[in-house]
């Protein structure tokens, strides 16, 4: 029976276990028993998350970026296709740390709870973060300057480095678009090859997510002592994050359609309807493509070239769903373990997020994996990430509509740019 029963649900019977275990630990004195034998297995899924974290970020780029080839004969067409998709993921980011920063969803926690977990993680995030002492002094420039490894391989062996890592895998794959016929196509099959096995260990990771998630929340609510604040939390966190994902597909997207690619708004979104909701079923924008050229070609009438150009370009490095909850996500975590996030952190977070977004692969919980990469930049404790697992199935549901939306939404004013869009 459970075999049968799809992963999200059964992360979701997992996370229903795991607070029910520490409730109930909480209640009968099994805190030591529940932090000894229970909360090493979060740790572990932990570990197998930030093990596959860089390997993630660096084939997924190379393999995203050296397939966009047809740039060269579509160069008009590639600009455009990008710079839409960067300016929206930019945008999406934006509004996610402007609503999480307005509504402040963990802040309901205690001042004392906050500091016990300032204490319990003080070392860890001093260790990552430059005092803003240290940051007053540094040239303007000094973020550009820590972009850029000395060492690829020490850069790869500090999973606080990810910036680093994401500058040499855009060159490495500049590089190999830019070199001329059949030379490199061994090093790019050696990267699809790549991608797929590192997709499969995400895979296989996953499903040991339902465990994970089991002790990390169990470990969490004997933590917090069975305080309710934590559910309070996850319930404005969830509200926040689907008020950010629903002002794009309601707001931003139907303004740029009805403004750049002058479609009327119910047709757009009668259009790509079926795309959406198997979207929703599947969280995977690589198994939705399919359903998204047939809409976007068949009912809003973007012209195949154009929608078999943008579309796939779109799965590898638009994901405004994403971009829009990982900045949500970190700034909720920063809150909740007391943590001030300065200015330059907070556009950091933009920044990481909009590149960490582009590497993500189009797969379910895919994102959770780069959220790592977001963490890090900032010196959070991805410890952190216990706090949202429970809950990110229904949201990266919403998540692959956003980014899905969004593509279509590209294709259609990349289209009317051209003159290919036979939408009347």
């Amino acid at each position: 029976m459970l075999k049968k029963l799809p992963l999200w649900a059964k992360i979701f019977i997992g996370m229903g276990l795991g607070i029910l275990w520490g409730l109930i630990s909480v209640w009968t004195g099994w805190e030591l028993f529940t932090s000894n034998w229970v909360k090493p297995w979060g740790t572990i899924f932990l570990k197998l998350l930030k093990l596959i974290a860089v390997p993630l970020i660096f084939v997924s780029l190379v393999k995203g970026i050296s397939s966009l080839t047809d740039i060269t004969k579509l160069s008009r067409i590639g600009y455009k296709t990008i710079v839409i998709y960067i300016t929206t993921t930019i945008f999406a980011t934006t509004v996610g740390l402007a609503l999480v920063n307005i509504m402040k969803p963990g802040d309901v926690f205690p001042d004392e709870k906050q500091e016990q977990y300032r204490q319990k993680f003080g070392g860890q995030v001093e260790l990552k973060q430059k005092s803003a002492a240290e940051i007053e002094t540094q040239s303007p420039l000094h973020f550009f300057e820590d972009m850029i490894p000395e060492n690829f391989f020490l850069a790869a062996g500090d999973n606080s480095k990810m910036l680093q890592i994401i500058f040499f895998a855009i060159l490495f794959s500049v590089a190999l678009v830019l070199i001329p016929g059949g030379k490199t196509q061994v090093v790019k099959d050696f990267f699809d090859g790549l991608n797929d096995v590192i997709l499969k260990i995400v895979d296989i990771i996953m499903r040991f997510a339902p465990i994970g998630v089991f002790a990390l929340m169990a470990s969490l609510v004997v933590d917090f002592s069975g305080d309710s604040d934590i559910f309070t939390a996850l319930g404005l966190y969830m509200l926040t994050v689907t008020l950010g994902l629903f002002l794009l597909i309601l707001g931003l997207y139907p303004l740029m359609i009805r403004v750049f690619a002058r479609i009327r708004i119910p047709d757009f979104m009668k259009g790509i309807l079926p795309a959406q909701l198997v979207a929703f079923t599947t969280s995977s924008s690589a198994a939705t493509l399919p359903v998204t050229l047939k809409q976007v070609t068949e009912e809003l009438k973007v012209s195949k070239p154009i929608a078999n150009f943008v579309l796939p370009v779109g799965v590898t490095i638009n994901m405004d769903g994403t971009s829009c909850y990982q900045a949500i996500a970190a700034v909720f975590i920063a809150q909740v373990f007391g943590i001030e996030l300065t200015l330059v952190q907070q556009l950091t977070i933009v920044l990481t997020a909009t590149l960490a977004s582009i590497g993500s692969p189009g797969i379910p919980s895919g994102s959770i994996v780069m959220l790592i990469i977001v963490l890090n930049s900032v010196g959070l404790p991805v410890e952190g990430l216990a706090l949202i697992l429970g809950v990110d199935r229904p949201l990266d549901m919403l998540r692959t509509v956003v980014n899905i939306t969004g593509d279509s939404t590209v294709a259609s004013i990349v289209a009317r740019s051209e003159g290919e869009l036979d939408y009347k």
